[in-house]
């Protein structure tokens, strides 16, 4: 601080506010080379302008329809920070915004971030953002763009918040889910990497009920911190792949609808994409849920009905495929090199309410079996 003229006070600066402009410029140039590796047809990624830009028709869209998604990654950044472990946290953000893309049937074009923290460590910052970045690419999305707020007071010096910005575009009369849902088609799951980013209130509290330190032991020479930062997987180019090797999205394709299984797990995720014409069944026997959900189950003494509608229990993403034609999409989802299984089908309406928010809130899922934990 300097002496300044306004009655003997002292100078405050921005950066004596806590605000450090220089930390703020340093970081941009760390990140451009990780964003410019994003870059993909369309976009050519240069961090540094007041917004980005990203061009459609060279992308190879003839008459899009834009769909765009935001989210965050919530309670699993306390154990990010805690531990100090910061470059996968990046992609739960990526992946819980693409992901939710994905199941319109729109590809994922571009990502913005914002990145708010009490005080910027430059370090931090950018393995948070690299994680961004490998989540970007591995969406095939282009990071164009940004914002980094240090907030004094608002945050405490290592605690930050994240939050994402993803658009996409599917191509008109291509648009998940399909009308068309029908008595007798298939419910195929694709596995989860673990509990994604959902429920980590729940997960924490448990944790410190246990006594469980994150450095602890798990299983298999995984700490507790190993199996809760197991980034989210990310969907993207498998469904991409099997949407389009078998028809597309129209009424031609193979695929009717696709549910990404987040917040509300199956049990609220599954409702959201059928016509008030049909539930859904699912075999429970036939989910491999990873070892982390039985010790939660036993950890909280939670009933299946409980964990179905906290946690994906295994299964991240749900993919309703044609009765006829569902070992076709099995095949095209094995050759992307994901582990597909049948896990259920499609039913008549039970009669029963669900939770689920928007279409086909009157219909429940029906689960038949037990979890096998």
């Amino acid at each position: 601080m300097t002496q300044g003229d306004g009655g003997g006070k002292e100078t405050i600066t921005y950066r004596d506010a806590g605000v450090d402009i220089d930390a703020g410029n340093a970081l941009v140039s760390a990140i451009k080379p990780l964003a410019k590796e994003t870059s993909r047809k369309g976009a050519d990624v240069d961090l540094g302008g007041f917004g980005g830009l990203f061009d459609l028709r060279r992308a190879g869209f003839k008459d899009p329809i834009l769909v765009a998604a935001n989210d965050g990654v919530g309670t699993k950044l306390k154990i990010a920070i805690e531990t100090r472990r910061h470059n996968t946290i990046g992609i739960d953000l990526v992946a819980m915004c693409v992901n939710d893309l994905i199941v319109q049937g729109a590809e994922p074009l571009f990502f913005l971030d914002y990145y708010a923290v009490g005080k910027l460590e430059i370090g931090a910052a950018r393995d948070v953002i690299a994680g961004i970045a490998e989540g970007c690419k591995q969406a095939g999305c282009a990071l164009i763009g940004g914002e980094t707020a240090e907030m004094p007071g608002m945050y405490r010096e290592s605690d930050y918040d994240l939050a994402g910005f993803a658009v996409g575009a599917v191509e008109r009369g291509e648009i998940l889910p399909r009308n068309d849902i029908s008595i007798g088609d298939v419910l195929i799951g694709l596995p989860s990497s673990g509990v994604h980013s959902n429920g980590y209130s729940l997960v924490r509290k448990l944790v410190a009920r246990e006594k469980i330190g994150w450095d602890d032991q798990f299983a298999h020479g995984q700490s507790m911190a190993d199996v809760l930062l197991t980034p989210t997987r990310i969907y993207v180019k498998p469904l991409l792949a099997a949407i389009r090797s078998t028809g597309g999205s129209g009424q031609a394709g193979a695929i009717k609808a696709l549910s990404h299984i987040t917040g509300g797990g199956l049990s609220e995720n599954i409702p959201r994409i059928m016509p008030t014409t049909a539930a859904a069944r699912i075999d429970l026997s036939s989910v491999a849920p990873p070892a982390i959900f039985g010790w939660l189950a036993r950890a909280g003494r939670l009933v299946d009905a409980e964990m179905l509608r906290t946690f994906n229990c295994g299964i991240g993403m749900v993919v309703v495929a044609d009765k006829a034609r569902a070992g076709d999409v099995i095949a095209a989802l094995q050759a992307a090199g994901e582990n597909p299984a049948v896990i259920g089908d499609v039913i008549a309406p039970t009669g029963e309410k669900s939770d689920a928010k928007g279409k086909g809130t009157a219909n429940a899922v029906k689960f038949e079996g037990r979890l096998a934990f």
